[in-house]
């Protein structure tokens, strides 16, 4: 890996400035690190994201591939020709998005940083897909933790 002369801030704030960044899969099998610029900081709500994560959006980290490293095993899932998507087949974590129209960058998923709380986007992108009910997330009451508690399993 190699490390970038210029300052290296402690989070994902802005791209185009040189980050020390890591994250890991959710059971800690597939690791990375990445020091480099950050080439883009998108929260994409296309349909491809959507059913590839299992969620109304993706938020990720434009990354040079040269810049960063992996550990651990990753499985590929060919979505689209050309275009790749990898994760853990251990835990089944989304790890990255890599496409040959964007052959200079990867797309590695904001929420498998070390410290996703860090993540500061700057765009998003595909916004005639965005999932309407959306907009309705600050009008729906809030917990802390689920409404009611889990159920016992008998024998427990």
């Amino acid at each position: 890996m190699s490390v970038s002369a210029a300052p290296v801030p402690t989070n994902a704030s802005g791209k185009g400035e040189a980050m020390a960044l890591s994250g890991h899969c959710m059971c800690g099998a597939v690791t990375w690190k990445y020091s480099g610029d950050i080439i883009r900081n998108l929260v994409c709500h296309c349909a491809d994201c959507q059913r590839a994560t299992s969620s109304p959006f993706t938020a990720f980290l434009g990354l040079a591939p040269d810049e960063l490293n992996w550990a651990g095993d990753i499985r590929h899932y060919e979505s689209s020709t050309d275009t790749f998507r990898g994760f853990c087949p251990s835990c089944g974590t989304r790890l990255y998005f890599r496409s040959a129209r964007w052959p200079t960058e990867i797309h590695v998923h904001a929420a498998t940083m070390n410290d996703p709380g860090d993540y500061r986007p700057d765009a998003q992108v595909f916004m005639l897909s965005r999932l309407k009910w959306l907009d309705r997330l600050p009008s729906i009451p809030t917990h802390d933790g689920f409404q009611q508690q889990p159920a016992r399993r008998s024998g427990a």
